[in-house]
């Protein structure tokens, strides 16, 4: 059995051949090749990191509370060898959410086909990798252009090294915008009442919405006899992503891709991730790992695609991420009249009536083909839940049936 000095070489060693490896792959850009690859490179990384994390564990003693003269020689080495396994483990696991991510991607933007045989990633093999064919679908979702540029070897910091002072700048801001605190919001209140029933005083804790009529909604549960006191608000805030592994792969790939424009592409593709997918879908896709499924506050990294607008206001992108998110709750077991349309083309529906955007902007802002938008726009305005969403339904009625024949027909289709 290897000691762990020894598993922490090996590690280091096999990270450095991987990063040597993934360099020359990406210049073919051949993406069976790499999801080939990718798959065989985390099935090895995650048995190193179940090995390593057994004997290392989460936490390292530190030395900075020791004094000078204190400090034996013999321990400080103790020490220096436990941060050097520590650091081993750091590497490791940013490397593990690197391939992770660069598969999620692979699997959202292509679908592969063994001659006319629909196979996943999982079906590849050394065999058959040069006969598989990947198409691209027709929605991106994320930015395929990143994947030259993710940490799969787990240097973050050394691979920036490389780049020039713009890079490393616009590195800086990603990530700051990434580990940004959302702004705190008030979503309800929390409050206890004390009420009589089968002549028992009882108590019971419930929340409710922040804008409620707190004393009538408490009159029709418990009558008139009971009294009440807030115990606190209900409150959101935190960051978009809580996986530091993610925010550096994010920050370092977008940052090389584009210098200048990488926070503002990575904002974008955060925004079309949220309106493309549905929750069920964001919990299983695993393309920003850690990344909350849905937002309740504003995030500036939203606005960054939308500030050159005219009349932009900030948390613009922000609110219609909340609202949509809030539409899809809404939409829960009302949808077997468009079982038909996409999630993705759903989102774009949502957009498309909750802003000002016409159509064009709307496929433009998501990547999505107009065509289709339009036609889903149809079966939304024909199932009627464009009048249970929406207060102002003045942007649907150019996809409402003309004829008389028809308007009755919907009437009677609609009850």
């Amino acid at each position: 059995m290897t000691t762990t000095e020894e598993l922490v070489a090996q590690v280091n060693k096999i990270l450095d051949d991987i990063g040597i490896d993934m360099d020359g792959l990406f210049e073919t850009f051949d993406i069976p090749s790499i999801s080939h690859r990718l798959r065989e490179n985390l099935s090895l990384l995650q048995e190193l990191e179940e090995d390593l994390s057994r004997r290392v564990g989460e936490t390292t003693p530190a030395v900075r509370g020791m004094g000078k003269r204190d400090r034996d020689p013999h321990i400080q080495w103790i020490y220096k060898k436990k941060r050097n396994r520590v650091l081993a483990l750091e590497r490791l696991r940013a490397a593990i959410t690197a391939h992770k991510m660069a598969l999620a991607l692979i699997s959202a933007n292509y679908t592969f086909f063994l001659g006319k045989k629909p196979v996943t990633l999982k079906e590849l093999t050394r065999e058959n990798v040069e006969d598989v064919e990947a198409v691209p679908r027709n929605v991106q979702i994320g930015r395929v252009e990143v994947l030259p540029y993710m940490a799969y070897s787990g240097d973050v910091l050394r691979l920036l090294a490389r780049e020039n002072i713009a890079v490393r700048e616009s590195f800086k801001f990603i990530k700051g915008k990434l580990r940004e605190k959302g702004t705190v919001r008030t979503r309800g209140l929390r409050i206890e009442v004390e009420y009589w029933e089968n002549n028992r005083l009882k108590k019971s804790r419930l929340d409710l919405p922040a804008d409620s009529d707190i004393e009538g909604e408490l009159r029709k549960r418990y009558g008139r006899r009971f009294r009440w006191r807030v115990l606190s608000f209900v409150k959101t805030k935190g960051v978009l992503i809580n996986n530091h592994y993610t925010v550096d792969n994010l920050s370092l790939a977008y940052s090389v891709l584009d210098p200048e424009k990488g926070a503002e592409k990575l904002g974008l593709d955060l925004f079309r991730y949220y309106f493309l997918t549905s929750e069920n879908e964001r919990e299983g896709l695993g393309l920003y790992p850690d990344i909350k499924l849905c937002i309740d506050c504003h995030y500036s990294i939203f606005d960054l695609p939308f500030r050159n607008e005219p009349g932009f206001r900030t948390g613009h992108g922000s609110m219609l991420i909340i609202r949509k998110c809030e539409m899809e709750s809404a939409l829960v077991g009302k949808r077997k009249d468009i079982t038909n349309v996409p999630n993705y083309l759903l989102g774009a529906v949502l957009l498309y009536g909750m802003s000002e955007y016409s159509e064009d902007k709307v496929a433009e802002l998501l990547g999505v083909p107009r065509d289709e938008l339009e036609e889903a726009i149809r079966k939304f305005v024909i199932s009627g839940l464009h009048k249970t969403l929406f207060a102002d339904t003045k942007k649907f009625e150019k996809f409402m049936p003309k004829s008389d024949k028809a308007k009755q027909f919907l009437a009677l289709l609609q009850g």
